[in-house]
């Protein structure tokens, strides 16, 4: 296991707690054993980045029991999170996200090694990966991803800029 620097105000979620059946709180979460919080290290930044997987909510207990499970094994990236039924998401209502973290968007290394523990636990749709910068500035929808892998691959394709 790692220790890693986390930039949410959040805890663990209770191992029985399902995002289909939770109304309560917007988020769950996944940590692994050691963390800190980054608001007593003067020194982090917001470098971090995360794979969107969106699931439909038929299937939304089963991903996240994996992708749990996966992160406290230290198999996945520091953290991840899943959107209940109390979040406040405006996309598709069938859908809820699961976000999986990376340390670093800058390290295309551990990018690409957390997208294929994602493959080979079974997650074979398109995914995107978006920074933590560009969420922090509001950015969402299409177009914010700084790659996408297209289903079923492990390809790692970086975003074209179009502002050229």
């Amino acid at each position: 296991m790692y220790e890693t620097t986390i930039r949410m105000d959040h805890r663990s979620a209770p191992d029985g707690a399902t995002p289909s059946k939770t109304v309560d709180t917007p988020w769950l979460w996944a940590l692994p054993p050691k963390t800190h919080d980054p608001d007593t290290d003067p020194n982090s930044a917001p470098i971090g980045g995360k794979w969107l997987w969106f699931l439909p909510l038929r299937a939304l207990d089963g991903g996240w029991r994996r992708v749990r499970k996966a992160v406290r094994d230290g198999l996945l990236g520091p953290n991840a999170k899943v959107a209940t039924l109390g979040s406040t998401f405006r996309g598709d209502p069938t859908r809820r996200p699961v976000i999986v973290y990376t340390a670093d968007h800058r390290d295309e290394h551990d990018v690409r090694r957390v997208l294929v523990a994602l493959r080979d636990l079974g997650v074979v749709c398109a995914l995107s990966y978006k920074t933590d910068e560009a969420t922090e500035l509001g950015h969402y929808g299409d177009g914010t991803s700084i790659y996408t892998s297209p289903a079923g691959t492990t390809l790692l394709i970086p975003r074209r800029d179009t502002r050229s």
